[in-house]
C-alpha cells in the first residue's frame, strides 16, 4: 500500500475530527495546567490544515505537509500550534519531490513529522511534552514496518505506543512551559500536550 495524497487528507480530516470531539477535554486539561486555550488552537489548526490541504491542487506530497503546516503556523500562532506545524514542515521537507510514499517512506514521514516538532521545542522524552507520545509512536511505527508488518498494522502499534507514551506522562515533573510552577502538583494528570500527540497517532490508525 502507498500513501497517497488520499491518504494524507483522510489522515487531516481524521485527526481534526479527533481534535474537535475531545476540544472540552483538552480545554480542562490546560485550564488546569497552561493557558487554558489547547483545545480552541487544536481544532482551529486542524481545520484550517483540511481547509488548505483540500483546497490545494499540490501533488508533490513534501510541497503538500509543508505548505499545510505554514498555514497551520499561520492560523494558530500559539506554542502548540507552531510545534505541530513545525512537525508537517519537517515531514513535508523529507519526502518533497514524492507524489505517493512506500512503506519505508512513509515511515520516514512520520519520523521527521517527530523530528520536526523536537527541534522546534528542544524538548525530549521525559520532558513532558508532545514528545513523550510522538517519538514512541513514530520509532514504534518505523520498527514495525521495519519488520515487513503492512501500514495497516504498524500504524495500529505506533498508536498503542503513543497512547502509552502519553499516559506516562502522568509520573513526570514539567519541564516546559507553565507545567514547571506546578511541581509535583502534575503528578498524577496526563500532560495536554501529550494527549495532542497520541490523538494524531490514532489518526494515523484511523486512515491507514
Amino acid at each position: 500500500m502507498a500513501f497517497t495524497r488520499e491518504n494524507f487528507l483522510a489522515f487531516l480530516e481524521s485527526a481534526s475530527a479527533l481534535m474537535n470531539e475531545n476540544k472540552q477535554y483538552l480545554i480542562d486539561l490546560d485550564s488546569a495546567l497552561g493557558d487554558g486555550d489547547l483545545g480552541l488552537t487544536m481544532t482551529s489548526g486542524f481545520t484550517e490544515a483540511v481547509a488548505f490541504a483540500k483546497g490545494s491542487s499540490e501533488t508533490d506530497l513534501g510541497k503538500l505537509a509543508a505548505q499545510t503546516g505554514m498555514a497551520m503556523s499561520k492560523k494558530v500562532p500559539s506554542t502548540m500550534g507552531t510545534l505541530v506545524a513545525s512537525g508537517f514542515m519537517g515531514a513535508g521537507k523529507a519526502v518533497k519531490g514524492k507524489s505517493e510514499l512506500s512503506d519505508e517512506e512513509t515511515a520516514s514521514f512520520f519520523t521527521a513529522f517527530t523530528d520536526g516538532v523536537c527541534n522546534r521545542g528542544k524538548a525530549a522524552v521525559g520532558d513532558r511534552t508532545i514528545v513523550d507520545a510522538l517519538k514512541p509512536g513514530s520509532d514504534a511505527f518505523a520498527a514495525a514496518v521495519k519488520e515487513g508488518k503492512s501500514l495497516h498494522d504498524a500504524a495500529s502499534i505506533a498508536c498503542d505506543a503513543a497512547q502509552k507514551g502519553s499516559e506516562s506522562t502522568k509520573d513526570l515533573i514539567g519541564k516546559f512551559g507553565r507545567a514547571v510552577y506546578y511541581g509535583d502538583k502534575v503528578l498524577g494528570v496526563v500532560d495536554q500536550g501529550s494527549v495532542v500527540g497520541a490523538l494524531i497517532y490514532k489518526a494515523m490508525a484511523q486512515t491507514l
